[in-house]
């Protein structure tokens, strides 16, 4: 069990989010960076989709009341576990009545904590995410407070060592697959939708433009302030059913793009789709940000899923190694494997 010694608003409990539901109004929810929560939990032994505490408003205090092991992914949020700096991307176990704090983040807007065995939470349609909109899933369907205790699940994994184990982010090791300008600009890759057509006027400005990431954004989407964009005509729509990574264009010619808690339906005229394997770059992105949208197309999000694919497939391997050499007995330091051993 963990307790929660300071946190504020949205910071909440997530996994991989509630599919199956969206015909009947209900969001997908469940982490903006599934990548660092899929790789927190196989840093763990725990499933990939285990749930974890999603933090985006620091600092941010817990307080362990039992012994386990710990991992912290995305973004680096100077954590602390006592009087004791830890790196990003880490993982250690802890013993009980240690603090771990979390700072505002250096880099990148959400970081999340993996507890093994994951946080125990009700299931609800299927997952454990919370859904702040609805009120339900996660930890009584709202956001953490001050002297809450979750409850976390039995882990037959072996404890990770008191040092620590690192795994290298994956803005290091795929930075050939996940561009970013010379300048910090994140470069989304971004597919036409429906109504692409209906801007053709503007479709240079709109994939050559800076978008700077509102201040009005939330997990449900991001507001892009820029030069506005309009469509030839105004038509009439009908709703449509909605996805994370959608890009709409209101009236005022600003986009939207849909994210975790996206609305399940809506009447924009939508402009793009953010691809998918990009949407967890989207979600360490601070409001006030830069970002640019890069024309794509399906084959390349392909490609670029496959990347994904073979890096998380080496973090698996890695840390099978890893807990081999736990059981056996062998240093930690003596395995081979992208993994770094403090």
């Amino acid at each position: 069990m963990i307790e929660i010694i300071k946190s504020a608003a949205l910071n909440t409990v997530q996994d991989t989010g509630r599919s199956g539901f969206r015909h009947m109004g209900v969001s997908v929810s469940g982490a903006m960076d599934p990548l660092a929560l899929r790789a927190g939990n196989i840093l763990l032994g725990n499933d990939e989709n285990a749930a974890c505490l999603e933090i985006q408003i620091f600092p941010f205090s817990v307080r362990f009341l039992t012994d386990t092991s710990i991992a912290i992914t995305g973004a680096d949020c100077r954590a602390r576990l006592d009087d004791r700096d830890l790196p990003p991307w880490w993982g250690c176990s802890v013993k009980k009545g240690q603090q771990l704090t979390l700072q505002f983040p250096r880099g990148g807007a959400r970081s999340y904590l993996c507890v093994a065995g994951g946080i125990d939470v009700p299931q609800v349609m299927g997952s454990r995410s919370t859904a702040l909109r609805g009120s339900f899933g996660g930890y009584k369907g709202r956001a953490l407070e001050t002297g809450d205790r979750l409850p976390v699940g039995l882990s037959s994994a072996a404890a990770l060592p008191a040092a620590g184990i690192g795994i290298e982010p994956p803005t290091v090791a795929m930075a050939h697959a996940f561009p970013v300008s010379s300048d910090g600009v994140v470069q989304l890759r971004a597919i036409p939708a429906g109504e692409y057509a209906l801007f053709a006027a503007d479709h240079a400005r709109f994939w050559q433009q800076r978008w700077q990431v509102s201040r009005q954004s939330n997990r449900t989407g991001y507001r892009l302030s820029g030069e506005p964009i309009f469509p030839a005509e105004t038509i009439e729509m009908r709703s449509y059913g909605l996805v994370p990574g959608i890009v709409q264009v209101p009236p005022a010619g600003e986009p939207i793009i849909q994210l975790s808690d996206a609305n399940t339906a809506g009447g924009y005229p939508k402009i793009a789709g953010v691809i998918e394997e990009d949407l967890w770059r989207l979600g360490q992105i601070q409001p006030g940000q830069w970002l640019q949208l890069v024309k794509s197309e399906a084959g390349e999000a392909i490609v670029v899923a496959k990347e994904i694919e073979r890096w998380l497939t080496k973090v698996r391997q890695s840390c099978s190694a890893l807990s081999g050499c736990a059981v056996k007995g062998i240093s930690m330091t003596a395995c081979r494997s992208p993994l770094t051993a403090c």
